[in-house]
């Protein structure tokens, strides 16, 4: 297998609410563009050509990732017109693609985090000689998400809607967001409309009779939908508990980019990354967070799970716990920011003007 379709966008608009004025697809997880954790994983599983297939601007990913030299890849941008779903994505790039019709092609989430063994998928594709195989994941509550059970074997019987009720709960197996199309197969999807793959393609072919085979990964496996969710994938990478050979520098508690600046008495743990020009005064703890270029944390300040935007300012003792600080603004001193909480691109809040502990006067 040497190509492979890229997805980016579709239910990824949910990480705008971000505040941060880069595209989504180009916030730095664990010190570089989520991105390019999913190319060099691809990469290093043999790919050399993908396609993006995405509802963004080409020019959104072209200026970091040109033609792919740079990262040992071709790499190619079809842009849509129209949102097409999932399918549709997958059908609208089909004319860029090179394999023959008997061949492998890839396909994966620009949405997903995750420490599936591409390898072992396409030879499980191989192998099967299934028209399409599926990465799956076991969760402990299957509740969000649709169900995919599969005989002993490990061929797909059903799909099935989020269940409703526990009598509805027939597996943990949930569609990860990975899959190896037989290229041919591609070409069935139909190219005038939308199409979900989730809920047409899939369901179609296998009422057709068409074999499609699960791989249950057991491993690391993360959707990035949610603001929350991207904080806690960056600090993973930056731990190693989710793999890429993409994060520029050595994991473990703290990824400090060049240029950051950090006062010898400062905390950095949980897999915090500091981002270039950013600065941490004296006594303050950041914990499982990202600071983005040029971020300020003023000393005695705490974060906790959150993520300062480029340029952004938190004062002196501030706390912020599950925070979303936006590009340029300012989280005066003595303040206290929790709950997801979201302030918007350079706005500005004056000192000890929020607190939500108990204790409150």
């Amino acid at each position: 297998m040497t190509e492979a379709i890229l997805l980016v966008g579709g239910k990824g608009t949910r990480l705008r609410p971000l505040t941060v004025r880069t595209p989504k697809p180009m916030i730095p997880a664990a010190g570089v563009p989520f991105l390019t954790h999913q190319l060099a994983r691809a990469r290093a599983a043999g790919v050399e050509h993908i396609v993006f297939a995405t509802s963004y601007l080409a020019e959104v990913f072209e200026p970091y990732f040109g033609d792919g030299s740079a990262f040992g890849l071709h790499l190619e941008y079809v842009t849509e017109e129209e949102p097409l779903g999932t399918g549709g994505a997958i059908r609208n790039v089909a004319s860029r693609l090179h394999s023959a019709p008997g061949d492998p092609v890839l396909v994966f989430n620009g949405d997903i985090l995750t420490g599936l063994d591409i390898g072992a998928l396409v030879d499980t594709h191989r192998t099967s000689g299934a028209d399409v195989s599926l990465h799956l994941s076991r969760v402990e509550d299957p509740r969000a998400f649709g169900l995919v059970p599969t005989d002993a074997t490990g061929r797909v019987t059903a799909f099935l809607e989020k269940p409703q009720t526990p009598e509805e709960i027939v597996t943990d197996q949930i569609n990860a967001g990975a899959y190896v199309f037989t290229r041919s197969v591609i070409d069935t999807i139909p190219g005038d409309r939308p199409v979900s793959v989730e809920r047409e393609t899939f369901p179609g072919l296998l009422a057709a009779g068409a074999h499609l085979q699960g791989m249950v990964d057991s491993t690391y496996w993360l959707d990035l939908g949610t603001p929350h969710a991207f904080v806690r994938g960056s600090a993973d990478l930056v731990l190693g508990r989710a793999p890429s050979p993409a994060v520029p520098g050595r994991r473990g508690e703290h990824l400090v980019i060049d240029g950051a600046r950090v006062a010898p008495d400062a905390k950095l743990t949980g897999g915090t990354t500091v981002g270039a020009g950013a600065e941490v005064g004296a006594g303050a703890r950041v914990e499982g967070s990202t600071l983005l270029d040029g971020a300020v944390i003023e000393p005695g300040a705490v974060v906790r799970d959150s993520l300062v935007g480029a340029g952004a300012r938190v004062g002196a003792r501030s706390v912020l716990d599950g925070a979303f600080i936006g590009d340029g603004a300012t989280v005066g001193a003595d303040n206290e920011l929790r709950e997801g909480i979201r302030v918007w691109c350079d706005a500005r809040i004056p000192a000890a003007s929020v607190r939500f502990s108990a204790d409150c006067a």
